[in-house]
């Protein structure tokens, strides 16, 4: 057996001040980027066919919406802008640490989190209370391309820690995407039902 956790709802609560759009439009500004006049319009619209399931970088993403209105930035501008954006305002839920501890003491243990921000969740984790040592793996869906529910994600989780991915035990807010596990055979405990606290106790006992 091994276990994954999701990350936002579920390990941590993250809260930004800003509208997305706007938060981006305010990085660019600051490295002397010329944001269009339309940029709410640029950054809504789609630059890429994607194709379901799979994770586009929000960092393409805004590279593709400046080039569209003939703007060109660096790479590395655009990554940086980005990921200052969502600089995130981490609470580390209750529970999580016991949560993760518990699963540490008894199996490998990984994040596996949807996320278009690269280095976001590196980020998050680092800003929270959890012990970071204690995640044998840690997979974003920008990094590997794919959202869950589907199952490359989940079969990458588990083939990082180990073990099948029908022995892998899934802890998520979502049933939509974090529910995906079933379908793989392995088992999805929703936190709608169990409280992280109550995970943790569950572990520990031996019930999960």
């Amino acid at each position: 057996m091994a276990v994954s956790f999701d990350l936002f709802g579920t390990l941590v609560t993250v809260e930004r001040s800003v509208e997305p759009t706007q938060a981006v439009a305010n990085e660019l500004t600051a490295r002397s980027v010329t944001v269009p006049d339309d940029w709410g319009d640029a950054y809504a619209e789609p630059h890429f066919e994607i194709p379901e399931g799979t994770e586009c970088s929000l960092v393409d993403h805004v590279a593709a919406a400046l080039e569209s209105r003939g703007v060109s930035v660096s790479p590395r501008v655009v990554r940086q802008a980005v990921l200052d954006a969502f600089e995130p305002t981490v609470e580390t839920r209750e529970g999580a640490q016991a949560a993760v501890t518990a699963a540490s003491t008894r199996s490998p243990v990984a994040v596996c989190s949807n996320c278009s921000v690269p280095g976001l969740v590196e980020r998050t984790l680092e800003r929270s209370t959890i012990e970071p040592a204690q995640f044998n793996a840690v997979l974003s869906s920008v990094d590997y391309g794919w959202r869950k529910p589907t199952p490359a994600i989940f079969e990458a989780t588990a083939d990082a820690l180990g073990c099948q991915v029908g022995d892998l035990v899934h802890v998520g807010d979502d049933p939509t995407t974090d529910g995906g596990i079933d379908a793989l055979g392995g088992r999805f405990v929703s936190l709608e039902a169990c409280s992280l606290p109550e995970v943790a106790d569950r572990l520990e006992a031996g019930e999960l």
